[in-house]
């Protein structure tokens, strides 16, 4: 049966996919697993809402997803068949066998620092070559990598990447367009568009998830978390799980730098010093050290800069208090 457009179910045929089982839904598209027909073949397709269809901005990001998908070739990145023959707007992708890297922290808490170095050097090589092509994905997270049984990775869910030279999305207020808050870099949260560096911020993050089982910045609200980021340091990765190395706790450091400029330039020089440990040295990092209230020395300067312009006018209150008693 050849289900209308708009009313898809399991068991129904698209074209040449008869629909399995569906294996994710989002606020803009439905995943289903999916049988070729042709060839018998296990697919994943990924079918927009009606609503993301009818809005031009949203469609425009199912569009460039694909459209990046088809031009990426990387066996650490999601394949995206090319199909231009079809009666409705659908995505054609490999299907992957293994477990989301959030399902893997959910059920494991934390990595050893071994596995967790190894998934992080798989996510580098992918993103090293998804750079070079010239998209950038700003949306990394535990949530859109898929890890398989041998510990390989993919890359998954490019909605949000930019192509070098795309149209710019607007960054006004908080959205989807941004990525999500735990991940987010710094740059990005100023309403900055992100380079390769803002990838670098995020995989920085979730190399920091996976070694201690927390992520680095938390809040009541999504922009609480987006702030914390901008003012604090996170608690040293050490201090939450001791078995992590100085070398692994630098590289950290590195990867989630607040300034773009002083962090790893590309994913390339984070799996380098990753995999050549003995060539990492370690910078004093007096900002990382965090004091019993939590703040940053950044804040600290700044405390210290008001109470410079407090002190003087509660002297001159003093002053003029004890002038009018006289």
């Amino acid at each position: 049966m050849i289900a209308p457009h708009g009313t898809l179910r399991v068991g129904d045929r698209l074209d040449d996919y008869e629909l399995e089982e569906v294996v994710a839904t989002s606020g803009m598209a439905t995943v289903f697993r999916a049988r070729d027909v042709r060839t018998s073949e296990q697919v994943a397709i990924k079918v927009p809402h009606p609503e993301v269809e009818s809005d031009p901005t949203l469609f425009d990001r199912f569009r460039r997803e694909e459209e990046i998908g088809t031009r990426i070739d990387h066996p650490g990145v999601m394949k995206v068949f090319a199909n231009p023959d079809r009666s409705q707007a659908y995505m054609v992708m490999e299907w992957l066998e293994g477990r989301l890297l959030r399902q893997v922290l959910n059920d494991e808490k934390k990595l050893s620092v071994e596995r967790a170095v190894k998934l992080t050097v798989g996510v580098c090589a992918a993103l090293e070559h998804v750079h070079g092509n010239g998209v950038v994905h700003r949306d990394l997270k535990p949530e859109n990598i898929m890890v398989s049984a041998k510990d390989e990775i993919h890359l998954i869910d490019f909605g949000i990447a930019a192509s070098a030279g795309a149209r710019r999305l607007t960054f006004a207020n908080f959205s989807q367009s941004m990525g999500t808050p735990d991940y987010i870099s710094p740059e990005q949260v100023r309403g900055k568009r992100g380079d390769a560096r803002s990838d670098v911020y995020a995989v920085g993050v979730m190399l920091y998830e996976m070694l201690t089982g927390v992520v680095p910045f938390s809040g009541p609200n999504p922009f609480a978390v987006m702030n914390e980021r901008l003012l604090h340091e996170p608690v040293a990765p050490r201090e939450l799980e001791p078995s992590i190395t100085p070398q692994i706790q630098e590289i950290v450091y590195r990867a989630m730098e607040r300034e773009p400029k002083n962090r790893y330039a590309s994913a390339r020089e984070m799996a380098h010093d990753l995999l050549h440990l003995d060539e990492v040295g370690i910078a004093e990092r007096p900002a990382a050290e965090r004091g019993k209230n939590g703040r940053s020395p950044e804040r600290g300067r700044l405390l210290l800069y008001a109470a410079l312009v407090l002190i003087p006018l509660l002297l001159f209150g003093l002053l003029l208090l004890v002038s009018r008693r006289n």
